[in-house]
This record gives C-alpha cells, structure tokens and sequence, in this order.
C-alpha cells in the first residue's frame, strides 16, 4: 500500500521520464545543421555485438552543415559506412582514408514541413504516455479510498494534485515540441 506522497512522487518521476524520453526522439530528428547525436542510433556490427557509432568511432562536427566519423580500428572504416548508408538518415558519407564526411544537404521546405508533422506525432504520443500515468494514479486513488485507506476529501485533493502535475508535463512536451519545431522551420 503506498500513500499519497509516493504516489504523486511515482507519477511526476514517470512524467519526466516522458519529457526525456520525448527530448531523444526529437534528437534523432535533423535540422540541417550537424549534430553528433545525430548517428547515436545508428547500430554497426562489432565482432558480433551491435554497438553505436560514437562506441567505436571519434564522431566531431566539423562546421555548420559537416560531420567527420574516424573509426578507431581501420578496418571498421567500411563497416560504418555501410551502417550509416543503410540507415534511415538519407546520408551518403565521403570516404578518404580513415576518415569518413558527412554534408549534411540544407532541408527543402517541403522536408521542414514533414518534419514538424512528425514532431506534433512525437509530442501527442508522449501526452498520451502522461495521461496513462495521470489514469494510473488516479485508480490507485480510488482503490485506496475503496480500501478506507484515505478520506473521499483526500481522493479529491489527490485527484486534484494529479491533474495539476498532469497539465504541468503537458506544457512541458507542448514547450519542447515548439522549441524543436522553431529550430526545424529556422532557415
């Protein structure tokens, strides 16, 4: 049986853990402008294991629109390639030696567009994760009313508290969504 303080606590815990969550799917989004996180889920074949990029390889922005990829290993050079050909960025990397660039082409409108779609996508899915915990929260409340474990006042002050926290984490996604969509539609 939890009390009411620890279940307001769990609820605003899982509700970060959406805004975080939200914030790497956004990441994974490109704005035209080189971002080392940009290949963090890009996977490449490692002796066996599946690992990411910058685990086996030096990843640096070198300008505005570049990336360099330097894999530690020389033999790991067309690998990673390969990886990052086959993935689902769209990038084509210019191999020269060891050292792999990436241009990263400037987005068409069009693109800019598409992509503030599937930001609105992004930040629905996470109010809805926030929502699920804001249910969640209050079915715990009422089975503990059920259980005589708290007075109808304090399911309502509880209820109240909940769809305070609830409104708060929804602006929050609502705010980083705008933020990214701000960042995609800058030129």
């Amino acid at each position: 049986m939890t009390d009411l303080t620890t279940l307001k606590r769990d609820g605003e815990k899982r509700m970060q853990k959406c805004i975080d969550t939200l914030g790497n799917q956004l990441m994974k989004l490109r704005t035209g402008r080189a971002n080392a996180s940009l290949l963090d889920h890009v996977r490449v074949d490692y002796y066996g294991s599946e690992v990411p990029v910058s685990q086996l390889a030096n990843v640096v922005v070198e300008d505005a629109r570049t990336l360099s990829i330097t894999p530690w290993e020389k033999n790991m050079v067309s690998v990673v390639e390969k990886a990052i050909l086959t993935s689902d960025l769209g990038l084509t990397p210019n191999t020269a030696g060891n050292t792999m660039r990436i241009n990263l082409p400037p987005l068409t409108e069009e693109r800019r567009r598409e992509l503030v779609k599937v930001v609105k996508g992004e930040a629905e899915q996470a109010k809805v994760a926030i929502r699920g915990i804001r249910r969640d929260a209050n079915q715990t409340v009422k089975d503990m009313l059920k259980d005589k474990a708290i007075t109808a006042d304090d399911e309502k002050r509880a209820e109240a508290d909940i769809q305070k926290l609830t409104d708060q984490y929804v602006t929050k996604v609502d705010d980083v969504a705008a933020a990214k969509e701000k960042e995609l539609m800058a030129i």
